[in-house]
């Protein structure tokens, strides 16, 4: 009769349990020093080796010959318990036997002694599904057990377990056994059985065990029955992981920017009966393996999930760097969450499909992380990058600002004593003729101190204009230290980054939130501020603001004011009077 090679390839001693050599050598050390607890608690993940090493440990406290703590599998104990005819050993289900009722009832018999090996032990699997009323009936035998009586509870879910069990137990946890290993039992069962199993094949089945040697094993005689030799593309073929390959075209599509061939796959497994919630899960398990690949290259092939050929994964990784990949698990982690309260299940895989392909989609900080890197990445290897080209702004055309005319400058005025004409002797009177002209005396004249004319305020040109700004931001590059290229490039394209200088503060004004975040970042600021301190000697504070700056328009220069000099020339000649 077949017997599946999990069952047929079950450990009969601790020396064959593979992977979990910390708790093996612990309880083989206290069968053969006699020093055995009368419970103990074994945890873990499944198909790790809980229930294997609780029936060795059974056979080996009752066996008559142990073997350094193992048992002897020959002696009539160990191949009555190994066959079910001695009732001495009980192997109970928790999930199908929960009640309090079975409980009462195995304490009930378990006083009695054994009647044909020296402990009566109790395997207690799932121990974590029993109820409350049954964990507080089975907490009083536990506490004062008989010296024949032993048990052994196992469970996949510790946090479960009441803590008043867990303190009268000795815990061992069994942890996930690694691929290599899993890997390496595969390829020596597959030889002893007859199957030709190649190396990667092996490896990726130990991949798809995630951690249990069971599940390993249950892969490996399903997929014995192909023909030829089992290869990678067999496994998948015989699993059903054929799917793979289309989630694997998705992910193609989405690391050209595909969004038609990529959303034409998705229909495809739609039309397939794939589940949608399935399909994300896979995708999210590709992404992460190509993270695991990005970041840790050398020890972290052990950690991928499988399903995937390396031949396959290894072009994937030069189309994404690691911060687009963080963006797209979020993304991804996103839709699975929503997923299950959603009325339709295709619009969501869909729309999370389009937002991994357009990563303009996404204004998170993990979006504006993941352009910046590949910002970055291009820029290290020597491709130019130019600011994208704002679009033509078709605004209509304003009229013109209707302004009050001024008035036309009147012509200056003579002074009166040039519109005077000199007068006639004619028209003097007698007593102001004189016969002859006389020198007339010399008189004394003091001088009138003239007044100066009041001096005017000069108009300044404010801060922001437009030639003082832009001469003192072209002074502040001058003085710059050697900066990064894309650093550089930035600050120097008039285009998209400008400064003004302003109290205090240097403001910086870019073109858009990308470049805003790119700047403010890292040791820039620092340098902007050292390098402004030394152009004007203060210190300043940098900002950065999103826009143009507004340019202020020059003050005109105040018309010079001639009242003054004009009393002035009144006071001199005493006959004028100014009004």
């Amino acid at each position: 009769m077949y017997q599946a090679l999990y069952r047929k390839w079950r450990p009969r001693t601790f020396d064959d349990v593979v992977g979990q050599a910390h708790i093996t050598d612990t309880l083989k050390r206290q069968v053969a020093a006699r020093r055995l607890s009368h419970a103990y608690l074994f945890t873990g993940t499944r198909g790790t080796g809980k229930t294997t090493c609780a029936k060795i440990l059974a056979r080996a406290v009752n066996c008559e010959h142990p073997v350094d703590g193992n048992p002897c599998n020959c002696c009539p104990s160990c191949q009555g318990i190994e066959s079910g005819a001695i009732l001495d050993v009980v192997e109970l289900d928790a999930a199908s036997n929960n009640g309090v009722d079975q409980i009462r009832a195995l304490r009930e018999e378990a006083v009695y002694t054994p009647a044909a090996v020296r402990k009566r032990v109790y395997i207690v699997d799932e121990v974590h599904m029993l109820s409350t009323p049954a964990f507080n009936a089975l907490l009083k035998i536990l506490e004062e057990p008989p010296a024949h009586l032993m048990f052994i509870l196992a469970t996949t879910e510790l946090h479960k377990v009441p803590a008043t069990i867990k303190s009268r137990c000795q815990q061992f946890a069994f942890k996930r056994i690694t691929p290599k290993t899993i890997a390496g039992r595969l390829g020596y069962v597959a030889e002893q059985e007859g199957i030709s199993l190649t190396v990667p094949a092996a490896e990726l089945l130990a991949r798809l065990a995630d951690g249990g040697l069971r599940d390993g094993l249950s892969l490996l005689d399903q997929c014995s029955g192909a023909e030829g030799d089992l290869t990678e593309e067999v496994v998948l073929d015989v699993l059903g992981l054929a799917g793979n390959r289309k989630t694997l075209a998705i992910m193609q599509c989405i690391g050209r920017e595909d969004t038609a061939g990529a959303l034409a796959e998705l229909d495809a497994l739609y039309r397939d009966g794939k589940d949608m919630g399935a399909f994300l899960g896979e995708l999210s398990s590709l992404v992460r393996d190509l993270l695991i690949r990005k970041t840790a290259p050398e020890g972290g092939h052990g950690l991928l999930m499988g399903g995937y050929e390396e031949r396959s994964l290894r072009p994937l990784l030069s189309q994404f760097t690691s911060a687009e990949l963080v963006q797209m698990l979020t993304i991804l982690q996103s839709a699975q969450a929503d997923l299950y309260r959603s009325s339709s299940r295709r619009l969501d895989a869909e729309l999370c499909v389009i937002r991994l392909c357009d990563r303009t989609l996404s204004d998170t900080p993990e979006g504006l992380s993941a352009r910046i890197s590949r910002l970055e990445e291009a820029a290290a290897q020597g491709v130019s990058i130019r600011p994208a080209e704002p679009a033509p702004q078709t605004a209509e055309p304003r009229p013109a600002p209707v302004t009050e005319a001024s008035p036309a400058p009147a012509p200056e005025e003579a002074p009166p004593w040039e519109e005077l004409p000199p007068p006639e002797e004619e028209d003097l009177p007698p007593w102001d003729l004189d016969p002859e002209p006389q020198p007339a005396p010399p008189v004394e004249q003091t001088p009138v101190p003239r007044q100066a004319p009041q001096q005017q305020p000069v108009a300044r040109t404010p801060v922001a204009s437009a030639q003082g700004s832009r001469g003192q931001w072209q002074d502040l590059l001058a003085h710059l230290p050697a900066l990064p290229p894309m650093v550089h490039s930035f600050l120097h394209k008039p285009e998209s980054v400008t400064g003004t200088f302003e109290e205090k503060t240097l403001t910086i004004w870019v073109d858009s939130e990308l470049t805003k975040s790119f700047l403010s970042r890292g040791d820039t600021p620092a340098m902007l501020e050292q390098a402004a301190q030394t152009l004007t000697g203060e210190k300043r504070r940098v900002v950065f603001q999103i826009g143009r700056p507004e340019v202020k328009p020059e003050t005109p220069p105040q018309q010079e004011d001639h009242f003054s000099d004009l009393m002035a020339l009144g006071q001199k000649f005493g006959n004028i009077e100014v009004k």
